[in-house]
Parts: structure tokens; sequence; C-alpha cells
């Protein structure tokens, strides 16, 4: 068994690819892509005529704007999302929510404590004992259902006049107003492999090879990617995009910065039963104040626009969530943090349990999938923020440290980000001046650290510190920034990622379960954590073939999952022989696709047709050759979801 460091095969230099020229080169299509590209179509739609929107790369012709999405559909993006939506109102000032499938106006909103209703779940002492307070004081604090609404919900959490929205939806209406317009040609299916650079300028796009081997090694049908050179590239292909990670190889970032804090969004889109329009069977004739029977429907407690906040379950650092947009359908999901420590971490069993919580439970029963999906969510915000603008080169959105906010999901920040470029680059093209690192920072970065967006980041800064020592001190850390728009916060010192594991062999009684679910996983081939939860005391989860299903088949009926063939694996791990002598096996446990499953010889083994892209492996590796960085690459991949309900 050959357990050397894996060396990445790289398609020869001398190999001859095609080029071409563009004037803006763009590398992913989310939230804040739309947002540059709605802003740069607008102008140019109010007056075509205007010189500075005339090529420089083809005289004559409207700039040549080209924007390159991993994903074999621009709709695949993945959340229900809740946003107040400033920026995305202030791009469409006569927005109405029906242009847009799935979407609402947030009608009610509530932050509900979830208490454990089987008793497996990894409580501290503490929070056990306010757990039996609770309980005891049921009726009194308005107790139901195992779970406490909290009587004030802080002014930094309210969305109202805000949207709740399928991001899969968002992006495919955002899409259709850009491809309409004439200016920006949007390409899916197609994944950047990485940057151009010479030194530390971003020259342009390379595009992914095709017909190449699992290593990337050429192979019959090879067709090297292209070279798209560009005057400038606007890098927006998130968190673990691979224009972005290159970037950040070559330049680094700035001094004091690292990317330590992510968590796992996991969710599934479900349509409620009708009968869920009324739980509590109300007499239907008691409803009809006039003697007509009013339709079930019209009455539902769960009304879109509806939106609820979560935290306590299934465990303590988990907070789970619940939008509810039109037609009975709703999202329901939960963030699996960094900071939970436990290795055995697996997003998708929790999952199920979650939405079985007594509380969702009544709901949700008897309901149907409809679309399944999973994303990493890179929440170090100014902690982790890249440098902005390069020559050549500018970053927007999530990658660029915009997400962690107090307020929420980051969408609306995103999107933000996007116009603020937007603007930024129409400045520079009237005044006729060159992308360069100057010029973008006195136009872009000006508007953005005189922005919401900067004032957001900053308040939430530090606000999640306390998780890593539980959750009362992370509640009490977040509540403080929180409510003193930042300027106060408990201080942390945050490991590295690998180090924020808490090690499998260091707990004897973990070691004794361990043992336990590597007997179930052996008696009907089970994933072996998904069997460490059963030992540890989890209920099996009552497969009904409708909406508690497995894994796999979540993969097929929600996220639809599928990849090209020809494609080099995306996901490579560096150095083979830590994960032989790597116990955690976390990698495999947060895999959101089961994509990487245990190998021969214990060695982890990726199926490139099974990953969703969620990320999740990057940051969940106990293991580091470096001391910074976890064992596993992830590089340039197609294929993945296919739900446009996401």
């Amino acid at each position: 068994m050959n357990l050397e460091p894996i060396t990445e095969v790289k398609a020869p230099e001398e190999i001859e690819r095609q080029s071409m020229e563009v004037d803006i080169a763009c590398a992913g299509f989310g939230p804040a892509m739309g947002g540059f590209l709605t802003t740069l179509n607008q102008a140019w739609s109010e007056n075509p005529a205007d010189p500075a929107f005339e090529s420089k790369v083809a005289p004559g012709m409207p700039l040549q704007v080209l924007c390159y999405e991993r994903a074999d559909d621009i709709a695949a993006g993945v959340s229900g999302v809740v946003t107040r939506a400033e920026g995305i109102r202030s791009s469409f000032p006569t927005l109405k929510t029906n242009e847009i499938p799935m979407a609402a106006e947030v009608k009610q909103e509530r932050v509900l404590y979830l208490m454990d209703p089987v008793g497996a779940s990894r409580r501290s002492f503490a929070l056990k004992m306010g757990d039996k307070v609770l309980s005891g004081a049921g009726r009194l604090l308005g107790v139901k259902d195992h779970a406490f609404e909290l009587p004030w919900t802080p002014g930094f959490l309210h969305k109202q006049g805000g949207l709740v929205l399928s991001l899969g939806q968002f992006n495919q209406w955002v899409g259709s107003q850009l491809m309409a317009g004439g200016l920006v040609q949007i390409w899916p299916g197609t994944p950047v492999s990485g940057p151009l650079m010479a030194n530390r300028e971003v020259t342009g796009l390379r595009l992914a090879d095709q017909g190449v081997e699992k290593n990337g090694a050429p192979a019959d049908g090879f067709m090297a990617g292209m070279d798209v050179h560009a005057r400038l590239t606007v890098v927006g292909d998130g968190p673990v995009g691979a224009v972005g990670q290159a970037i950040d190889r070559r330049i680094g970032l700035p001094a004091g910065h690292a990317r330590r804090e992510w968590a796992m969004g996991m969710k599934m889109v479900i349509e409620l039963p009708e009968e869920a329009s009324n739980p509590d069977k109300l007499n239907k004739q008691a409803l009809a104040s006039d003697g007509v029977m009013k339709d079930a429907g019209e009455d539902s407690p769960l009304e879109p626009g509806t939106v609820w906040h979560t935290f306590g379950y299934p465990e303590p650092e988990i907070f789970g969530f619940l939008y509810v947009h039109p037609e009975r359908l709703v999202s329901v999901g939960i963030f699996v943090p960094s900071w939970m420590h436990d290795p055995s971490r697996t997003a998708y069993r929790y999952l199920q349990h979650y939405i079985q919580h007594p509380a969702l439970w009544r709901y949700l029963k008897n309901g149907t999938l409809r679309s399944w999906g999973a994303k990493s969510l890179e929440e170090s915000g100014r902690h982790g923020e890249p440098f902005l603008t390069g020559n050549g080169y500018a970053r927007i959105g999530e990658g660029s440290g915009s997400t962690n906010m107090l307020t929420g999901s980051g969408v609306d920040e995103a999107w933000t980000t996007g116009t603020q470029l937007g603007e930024a680059v129409i400045e520079l093209l009237r005044e006729g001046k060159a992308f360069t690192q100057e010029n973008l920072a006195t136009t872009y970065e000006t508007r953005r650290r005189a922005s919401r967006v900067e004032r957001g980041t900053r308040e939430a800064e530090s606000a999640r510190n306390g998780f890593q020592d539980g959750l009362v001190r992370g509640m009490m850390g977040m509540a403080l920034a929180g409510l003193t728009g930042g300027k106060l916060s408990l201080r942390a010192n945050i490991p590295p990622l690998y180090k924020q594991m808490r090690p499998a062999s260091l707990d004897a009684r973990e070691a004794v379960k361990r043992k336990d679910a590597a007997a179930l996983a052996l008696e009907d081939g089970r994933p072996l954590h998904d069997a460490l939860l059963t030992a540890r005391g989890w209920p099996e989860i009552s497969f009904d073939g409708r909406l508690l299903v497995s894994q796999q088949d979540a993969l097929l009926m929600g996220g639809k999952v599928q990849a090209m063939p020809g494609f080099a694996d995306h996901v490579v791990f560096r150095d083979l022989r830590l994960c032989a002598a790597c116990d955690e096996k976390t990698c495999i446990a947060m895999c959101s696709g089961q994509a990487i499953t245990l190998g021969e010889n214990g060695l982890p083994a990726f199926e490139r047709e099974k990953c969703v892209h969620c990320g999740g492996c990057l940051w969940n590796c106990a293991k580091s050759s470096d001391g910074e960085r976890g064992n596993i690459k992830f590089l340039a991949g197609a294929g993945g979801l296919h739900s446009a309900e996401n």
C-alpha cells in the first residue's frame, strides 16, 4: 500500500490552450455576483450609447462580460434564506415578491429554545438543570412541545420588512433579468480551475480541463481548459472556490487574519400536508363566523413569511431554522458549527432528529421531501477577510468576509458587496482608469468601508468567541456584542480548525460506544458515525419513504445529485499517511453526500459523482501537515445539486 503524499498531476504547461480576451471575467454566480452584474446591466441599459461601456477588446461592441459558474444550473444554489433585503430592494425598487417563486415578505419571527425530548443530547450539567427548571415551570413560562419561546427577540435579529427566499429560485430570477438585458453572458456547468496570475497580478481565469483521469492526467478525449484573459477578474466563487483559494495561497491573508470559524448548513424543502394548516384540530365550523366553511389553509399558523430561529437541539451547539414559503412549502434546516468539538458530528442524521422535535413535527409530520441540500458557511467574517482588491481583481460576497452577520444569512450583505463593486467599476470606466489595486481600493473598498456591510462585520467580528467554551457562554457573548453594536465582546483564542476537534481517543466512555457502533456498522452496513449516534442513545430513524428517507435517497429525491464524466476529482487527500493515523474520520461523518467513505485499509475514498460541493471536508479534517490547514484539498469540479427549490 502506497501512503506517500499525493502529488497533484497537472497538464503539461507547454500544451496548447485556446484563449480569448474579455473585458470582465467573473468566477461564480451567487447573490454577490448577481448584485455586481445587475448594477452593470442596469447602468448600461439606461444608456447603451455611453462610451464608458464600449469594449476595449472588441471595439464597437459593448463590454464583453462573461461569468462562469461551476454548478450545472445557476438555480442550484443551496439555501432557504431570510434577509432584510435592503440591498436587493435598492437594486429592484419596484420588486413584487410574487415575481420570484417561493418568495414571501417576513410576517412574524420567533426564537425558540428547544429542549431534548429523547434524552440523548450531550448537554452540560448547567444546561440540564436549566431544562429542568423550564419543564417544572412549563405552564407558567409557556413551555409547549419541549420548546420555550423567548419573550423578547433582540433587535439585531429582526427581519421585519425583509424577505423569505429560496436562493436557487432567486438566482434563477436574477439570471433571467441579466440574460434578457444583453450585456452579460453566464455560463453554468463551467468550473474554473484557477486564476491566471503574473506575480501578484490577476490577468484572467483558466477553465478546468476535461477528458482527464481522476488525478487530472490527460486521457482519451482530453480538452485543455481555455485561458480567459480579462482586464478585470471578479472573484465571487465563495469560501471554498478554487479561484479565491489560489489567490489566498499566492498572496496570503492580511496579517492576523485566518479562517477558523465555519458551519455546515443542511436543509430540506418540505411540502406540508394539508392538515398541517390546522394542527390543533380546531372545529372548521367554528372558524366560520358567517356560516361559510373556510378552506383549511386559510387559518394556518405557518403562514408564508413565518420565520423561526431555534437553538439547543439536537445538540446544544446546533442552531436551526424554519422559513415558510407560499404554497405550503417550508425550508427547514440546521447549522453544525466548527466549534462543535465532537469529531463524530454528522449533519444528516442530526437533521432528521431536528425535524422530528415535537415543536416542529406537529407541522411537518406526513410532509413530503421536495428538495435537499447542504453548504459550508465561512463564518470568520473580518477575522478571515482576504485582500479585497489587487491589480486586476476584486473579491465580493462570502469569500470576501461578508457572511458573519448578527442579522443572519449575510445574503443581502453579499449582494451589496456586488453592487458596491459594480458602482466602482462604472466610475473607473467613465474616468478611463485602469483596474489597478490603488484604483479599486479608492472606489470599491472605500464604498464598502463606509457602508452597513462594514458596520455589520465590525459588530459581529468577535460575537461568536464565547461558543468555543459552550452554548451558554456563546449566547452571552453574542448578546453582549449585539446589544452594544460590537463595542463589547468576549475574548477567545480560536485555534486552527483541526485543533478544535476533541480527539476520539481521549474519552474512555466514548471508546466503548465507538466499539458498539463499529459492530452495528458491520452488521447492517451503515456508516460508522451514523451507528455511533445510535450507540449514544439516539433513536433509530423510522423511514417513511416520503420525508424520513436514507441519506442516499435524499441525494436522489431532494438533491438530484449528478456529475458529468471527464473531470478530475476535486477532493484530494494531501498525505495518506495522516489519513491512516486518523481515528476521528470527521471528513466522512460530515460529508453531506456520502461521497467520502471508508475505503480499503481504513483510508478515505472519494466518489465524485455523489459530491454536492458543500466543501465540508475542507474544514472537517482532524489532521494537518502545516499547523493551519487540514489534510484535504478542495479543487475545481463539476456536477453537484440539481434542484432549483434550494
